[in-house]
């Protein structure tokens, strides 16, 4: 991973999150579960480490703003 920018925690409630899963299909529903919570970059770009297990991906958050609401009966 590249090191975090500062302007990614320029101000409070702003926070970068390093998120290992055991796959893709984990990762994104990961980062879908976040969105509904707070704004977020979206779905994160996946990243393989030779060597690593699973898979990585970075996702940036911003706790005072909502995300999305889900659908009725829906997770």
């Amino acid at each position: 991973m590249e090191p975090v920018d500062p302007i990614h925690l320029a101000e409070p409630g702003l926070i970068v999150l390093d998120i290992t899963a055991p796959d893709e299909a984990t990762l994104h529903t990961a980062a879908e579960h976040l969105g509904r919570h707070w704004a977020t970059s979206g779905t994160p770009r996946p990243h393989r480490a030779p060597g690593e297990p699973g898979v990585t991906a970075r996702l940036y958050a911003d706790l005072r703003r909502p995300g999305t609401t889900p659908a009725l009966g829906s997770g």
